[in-house]
């Protein structure tokens, strides 16, 4: 299998206002082919809603933002519905989440219950109000965003909704060769590097289709399942990972050897992977941050003991 040329458009056109970051770049296109949700996690002005941005702009998608606040109401997200004088009926008013990618910025500063009214359509693609079920459009992913440092009126994610996100990725500072570039991008106050779509929502489809047609060796997953395992007997941890976690790594890796134009999964692809899907799935004892003491510590540790299968040819 040969790489997706809409794949790579994808990545070419994001990087031209995300500088340097190819890794956190191909993790959003896996969770894309995967039809699944992401969660950016970083300190300010690191690009976290420019990333999202930039996806959303690259495919010929619908797209909402939701900048979240305290005063968003779960309505607001859902839709809701509402007496229509003209024809006296009730007429239901999309929220926000009807739409195909949708940038939920800083997701942490809303209230539980807002927070709660995505849960619904991370998990089955549709929202239910009133009694009445709404299916979501396809593609349909969601990029959150949050600000780890600024706690300052937040509320955190629950551990059910943190585990319906695919991946949970951080971008970090750009190398010292990358933030020269990103700056004489950013010189222009006035024009905006604007990114043209390149690629469709039925071509989305297509390639997420596809993930069933990947092959994965028994050893393959007999090795996500031990790494899965580990989480759980490991000191330190109090929630290891569940077998939701584990479907999770599967699914990634699948998308993985999709970016990488191979219809089968190698052991490298789920090593790579386990850091970003299986870290934000688990609960420490030590919920401080030091060193040696988190849960991506954990996972890399785990990654070193596990013994890596030899796959037949």
């Amino acid at each position: 299998m040969a790489k997706i040329k809409c794949l790579e458009a994808i990545k070419e056109n994001i990087k031209k206002v995300i500088v340097g970051k190819d890794e956190v770049i191909d993790m959003l296109l896996v969770s894309l082919i995967c039809s699944g949700h992401i969660i950016i996690e970083d300190l300010p002005g690191l690009g976290k809603t420019t990333l999202a941005s930039a996806l959303a702009d690259s495919l010929g998608c619908e797209f909402q933002r939701i900048q979240f606040t305290p005063d968003v109401l779960p309505s607001d997200i859902t839709g809701f519905n509402i007496f229509d004088i003209n024809t006296g009926r009730k007429a239901f008013n999309k929220g926000s989440v009807h739409s195909q990618i949708v940038l939920a910025d800083e997701i942490n500063r809303a209230s539980p219950k807002t927070q709660s009214a995505l849960l619904e359509a991370m998990q089955e693609r549709q929202v239910t109000v009133d009694g009445t079920t709404y299916e979501l459009p396809k593609p349909f992913m969601i990029l959150a965003t949050e600000n780890p440092v600024d706690t300052a009126g937040t509320y955190p994610l629950p551990e059910a909704q943190l585990d319906r996100f695919l991946m949970k990725i951080n971008m970090g500072y750009p190398s010292f060769e990358a933030e020269i570039d990103i700056i004489k991008k950013n010189r222009s106050v006035v024009d905006e590097i604007k990114l043209e779509p390149v690629a469709t929502a039925a071509e989305i489809l297509k390639i997420q289709e596809a993930i069933s047609l990947v092959h994965i060796a028994d050893e393959v997953i007999k090795y996500i399942i031990e790494i899965a395992a580990a989480t759980r007997e490991y000191e330190g941890v109090i929630m290891g990972v569940s077998p939701r976690g584990s479907i999770a790594l599967t699914q990634a890796a699948c998308g993985l050897a999709i970016l990488e134009g191979r219809n089968y999964v190698i052991p490298d692809d789920v090593k790579r992977l386990a850091p970003y899907v299986l870290s934000h799935r688990m609960i420490m004892k030590n919920r401080s941050g030091a060193k040696g003491t988190t849960a991506l510590d954990t996972i890399n540790n785990i990654l070193e003991n596990v013994r890596i299968p030899k796959i037949k040819d």
